[in-house]
């Protein structure tokens, strides 16, 4: 790797690792929010909401990394040609096609990466994200004991906790009342915390400074107890299982859509999902083959000119491309056309468009399509401010 590869893996490698690092931090961000509400309202610790986000991460990266790619190569070319060292580089006889060696070792790298998160890691975090979320509405995390409220558990057992510190290990104002085959019992104490036990269906609640009373069916007198500590078995209630791994075409492997996509003993309606989930996620990982002759195309400004309408449409370009392919996915999923035709038709498109851009800035002299895109957008916002009140009012004084 020569002087002139070192500088263009530079000039990609900062754009790029800011990229991915705001824009997965934006989509943890928006997610965030929903989830501290949705734990909150279940009453889940706080830490499944960490739990939740990292099974998130795989499925931001899906685009973050597209978009990274792109901006990275993008950017990289835009700051030689608004520094005119891409003149200096044309000039000597380097090649656009030359300059696209580092960009591609980039888009090959991240495409591997891409394809072993969509295609292996996003299904299995997929699968614990929805877990996770199940064991929260049914209480398996203890999310069914709710400071302030009474919890049930069957209905044997009933709980108050007035108030939780430190994540639920410090819990105090606590009042028990249960059904024994002895006779009903009442506790309450100042303090408790739960505590495993060697059976896995049973829980140890120890109190600290509380008052236990029994009633029990051989005496009139309820029985009065005053403990510094006590141990006090709780069975755990027996939750549904969660279903299994695979259910949906999105907590699939690669391998496994491709294995039901040709099962003709499964369901046509299995067949198309799986198909086309397959074809979606290879479709999108190969578009990023195409991302950086598209960043030169979008990347490299007109003469004497900084706008930077190419950097908005390169991400208009690929949020619209992955849409598409969703929607492409959906109907193919429903069996109303191919697969194969519905994701691979928007890709020859893309790449379509990709190679003609490119190939106008390479190879054609004088010609710039971004120039071009340029003038049309200052004719579009000269026509949109010709109706605005206020310019329509200093026109007629």
């Amino acid at each position: 790797m020569n002087s002139i590869d070192r500088y263009m893996a530079r000039l990609i490698a900062v754009p790029l690792i800011s990229t991915l690092l705001i824009s997965a931090m934006l989509l943890v961000l928006d997610r965030m929010l929903r989830l501290f509400d949705f734990v909150a309202n279940e009453g889940g610790p706080v830490s499944v909401v960490w739990r939740m986000l990292a099974n998130l991460l795989p499925e931001y990266l899906g685009l973050g990394i597209p978009i990274g790619l792109m901006l990275g190569c993008l950017l990289a070319f835009r700051r030689l040609g608004t520094s005119s060292e891409l003149d200096v580089l044309r000039a000597v006889g380097i090649s656009y096609t030359r300059l696209l060696k580092v960009p591609y070792m980039y888009a090959i790298a991240l495409a591997l990466l891409n394809f072993s998160i969509v295609g292996f890691v996003q299904p299995w975090a997929r699968y614990n994200y929805e877990q996770l979320r199940f064991e929260l509405r049914s209480g398996a995390l203890g999310a069914s004991i709710k400071v302030g409220e009474f919890a049930s558990f069957g209905q044997r057992m009933t709980l108050r906790i007035e108030s939780s510190k430190n994540e639920g290990r410090e819990l105090s104002g606590i009042f028990v009342q249960m059904a024994t085959k002895d006779g009903p019992v009442a506790v309450t104490a100042e303090g408790g915390q739960f505590m495993r036990s060697d059976d896995p269906d049973t829980i140890i609640f120890r109190l600290t400074n509380g008052t236990l009373v029994h009633k029990d069916k051989a005496s009139a007198v309820p029985r009065v107890l005053t403990f510094t500590t006590h141990n006090l078995p709780i069975p755990l209630p027996k939750y549904e299982q969660f279903r299994k791994r695979g259910d949906r075409s999105l907590e699939q492997t690669l391998p496994e859509l491709s294995r039901i996509g040709r099962d003709r003993t499964a369901k046509e309606e299995l067949r198309d999902t799986s198909r086309a989930a397959w074809h979606f996620r290879v479709a999108e990982v190969a578009s990023m083959f195409l991302l950086p002759m598209l960043a030169v195309a979008l990347g490299v400004p007109a003469k004497r000119s900084t706008s930077a309408l190419g950097v908005f449409l390169s991400i208009v370009l690929i949020v619209t491309y992955h849409k598409i392919n969703e929607y492409a996915q959906a109907i193919g999923a429903l069996g109303r056309i191919d697969p194969l035709i519905a994701l691979w038709t928007p890709w020859a498109v893309f790449a379509g468009l990709t190679f003609w851009l490119y190939y106008q800035t390479a190879y054609v002299p004088g010609a710039q399509p971004l120039a071009a895109l340029e003038k049309w957008f200052d004719k579009l916002v000269k026509m949109f401010t010709r109706y605005l009140p206020g310019r329509r009012k200093a026109e007629a004084a």
